[in-house]
């Protein structure tokens, strides 16, 4: 008994020791907590990471090979054989989706590693004739290697599915893009690390070290100071230009700082990419203890690295920085978006134009923080938006919102809320937790608008008393935004006849154009884009189906509407009519649009841009819409649009585009030039800037 308390005792003493200086990184909440981490017992293996065995009797397997590859897998390894050999059963059972080489460097391992090692086919196996430690080992081989892009992997790793490409990923997505390093995680499941921090002095700090590796706060893309060597990704042609890693770290440590510390200092960024996840031992090779073996160097090459990057290291955070503020040291600051729900590109236009302006956020510098407002989060819409650059505020993970204002509302410089129905609840809150944030209402098109046209075409008087009030609550919450965002010049101009005082931006839906669009031949059918979840969609269909549909087929007998989007069953079995197919939603637009004549906007009521519309013309498809539809979108009848108000015109601007190649070509390019003149990313950016800067 005795015995175990003194062992509790020095285990004490270790742990106040290394969180020394945590209560003012993590803060109270955060010491405790991470003091019972180290008292409870590891968790068992996670299962759920089907990791290869070490004990797994060896048989000779292959290893994919490519003689161009785009990929060099570089691994050192000096002994410890059934971690390399598991590391490698991984890269052979998840692979790549890009041609890839695996390098290992042997550095001289005492045990039977290049014998066993020589019987796997495909490994490209290279042996140093002396011990040259992790950071000759990993220059070694990337000197032998031929692809454009280098993974340096520890051998006590084990790549888990859609790794490498999500690496691949950032650098297509990230065009600043210098290294990208994975999310670590433990073999029991807790994350090891997700991005690492520099102070000011030279020390590190792995960023959610064992957390649960899926919470949400870990799961968006960001640019952070330095990623681990156990796993990143790196230009060739960058690493070659910095001279690989620099010989005064070896044997090891530090060497992958400084390595993102040159490559930050050539203008590229370092990312973090948590879709990319690998499994690490960290340990098995050199240890933990940092008075001992290979750790010891970690200390003697903080020193090292502290007086190479002075100047570098006085832009870094001091030591003793709480780390919710360290992670955005060199973010500009933090804005909040609060939406009714995750936004979803594929469920409707709404939620494709606002991941287009969290993605333009975060190119500005912003610290984007998103929270949905009925607190459902699925691994995919956080994993969707993490992509972006944006955080998750999930009810699960932080309470709710009005709690979570209160932590942090006076480090936001903007709350965005969205809809009037989202904003009404929130407005005043925001303004007495978050007083110095600009509030932004982003209107997303003015619902009492649509309310309006929509008791007129039903003529039902209790609409009409609903809109009225609808009116009553979206224009005091203009008045009291500093800034109100409309899609359409439209509502703008008629806010500045209905709210003349309040501040209104332009912040339309935005598209990219897609170039190498097909021509006129071939192409059949229509499109009809929108789900059933928007009332002017579900009217929109039911006059296809009874007033349009049938004058279309009486001049083009076999011709098909694909109606694209979300419609429930007892609607399905309403709009049952020949030639009406109901595809529901589809993840890619792309072929759809690629194969079909037209698209189609029968709208008869709503109010703000159509999104259909402007997707179907950043594909460079021709649209036949009704006058309410084109409103406010700088669409001209016979140059950009077809513009149809009953089923015979539609039957009629049908006819013409199949007949008339030239005339379908004019409206795909004149369409085409409406999106970048007027639905660009770029304006989009201008809005926000204005409102934000």
């Amino acid at each position: 008994m005795v015995g175990k308390l003194s062992w509790r005792l020095k285990r004490l003493a270790y742990i106040l020791r290394r969180l020394r200086g945590s209560v003012a990184l993590r803060g109270w909440r955060g010491t405790l907590s991470r003091i019972r981490q180290e008292f409870q017992p590891p968790p068992a293996r996670d299962d759920s990471l089907e990791l290869i065995a070490l004990d797994e009797p060896f048989t000779p397997f292959a290893l994919p090979s490519a003689e161009q590859p785009v990929v060099s897998v570089v691994i050192p390894v000096y002994g410890e054989r059934a971690y390399t050999v598991a590391c490698l059963r991984s890269l052979a059972r998840h692979g790549a989706g890009v041609p890839f080489e695996v390098i290992v460097v042997d550095d001289a391992s005492p045990d039977d590693t290049v014998a066993v090692l020589g019987q796997i086919e495909g490994l490209r196996l290279l042996r140093n004739s002396e011990n040259l430690g992790f950071v000759g080992s990993c220059n070694a081989g990337a000197a032998a290697a031929r692809g454009e892009f280098v993974v340096f992997l520890n051998n006590d790793t084990q790549v888990t599915a859609g790794c490498i490409d999500a690496l691949l990923r950032c650098f297509a997505e990230r065009p600043g893009c210098g290294i990208a390093g994975s999310r670590l995680v433990y073999p029991d499941g807790r994350l090891q690390e997700a991005g690492a921090l520099m102070f000011a002095d030279g020390s590190g700090w792995n960023v959610g070290r064992f957390e649960p590796r899926d919470a949400a706060p870990f799961r968006y893309r960001r640019r952070t100071d330095y990623v681990s060597g156990a796993a990143l990704m790196i230009r060739r042609s960058t690493f070659e230009h910095i001279g690989g890693f620099d010989r005064r770290y070896a044997p090891a440590y530090y060497e992958d700082a400084d390595l993102a510390f040159a490559t930050r200092g050539l203008g590229l960024d370092v990312w973090y990419e948590p879709g990319s996840m690998v499994v690490h031992c960290e340990g098995i090779s050199a240890g933990t203890d940092l008075d001992a073996g290979m750790k010891r160097h970690q200390r003697t090459n903080q020193a090292v690295f502290a007086d190479k990057w002075k100047v570098e290291l006085e832009r870094q955070p001091p030591p003793g920085t709480p780390l919710d503020r360290a992670v955005r040291w060199h973010r500009r600051s933090r804005v909040l978006v609060v939406d009714a729900t995750l936004p979803d590109p594929t469920r409707d236009s709404g939620s494709l134009r606002l991941c287009e302006i969290l993605q333009i956020l975060d190119e500005q510098g912003w610290s984007v923080a998103f929270h949905p407002d009925d607190g459902r989060a699925d691994k995919a819409g956080i994993d969707r938006l993490g992509t972006l650059g944006c955080e998750v505020l999930a009810n699960r993970g932080i309470g709710r919102l009005p709690d979570w204002l209160r932590r942090h509302g006076r480090d936001l410089h903007a709350v965005m809320l969205c809809r009037h129905t989202v904003a009404g609840q929130y407005v005043d809150m925001v303004r007495r937790l978050a007083p110095q944030a600009r509030l932004l209402f982003d209107t997303v098109d003015l619902h009492f608008l649509r309310e309006e046209r929509a008791a007129s075409l039903a003529g039902h008087a209790g609409m009409a008393q609903q809109t009225a009030h609808s009116r009553r609550s979206e224009l005091a919450l203009i008045e009291q935004a500093d800034t109100s965002f409309v899609v359409s010049p439209y509502e703008r101009d008629l806010l500045a006849q209905l709210v003349p005082s309040a501040k209104v931006e332009l912040l339309s839906n935005i598209h990219r154009s897609h170039d190498g669009r097909r021509g006129h031949a071939g192409r059949r059918d229509l499109v009809f884009i929108g789900g059933a979840g928007h009332p002017p969609n579900v009217d929109a269909l039911r006059w296809t189906a009874t007033g349009i549909l049938p004058r279309l087929r009486a001049v083009i007998p076999d011709l098909c509407v694909h109606a694209l989007g979300d419609v429930p069953e007892a609607l399905r079995r309403e709009l049952a009519t020949p030639g009406l197919e109901l595809h529901g939603r589809v993840p890619d637009l792309a072929p759809w649009l690629d194969r079909c004549l037209a698209s189609i906007a029968p709208l008869r009521f709503g109010a703000g841009v159509k999104g259909k519309i402007n997707m179907a013309m950043s594909h460079g498809v021709p649209v036949v819409a009704t006058t309410l539809a084109v409103e406010g979108m700088q669409l001209r009848d016979g140059h950009d649009v077809l513009v149809a108000d009953d089923g015979s015109a539609f039957a009629d601007a049908v006819r013409r585009l199949y007949d008339d190649a030239a005339l379908w070509d004019a409206l795909s390019r004149h369409g085409a030039d409406n999106i970048r003149r007027h639905f660009s990313p770029e304006l989009a950016a201008a809005a926000l800037s204005h409102a934000l800067d």
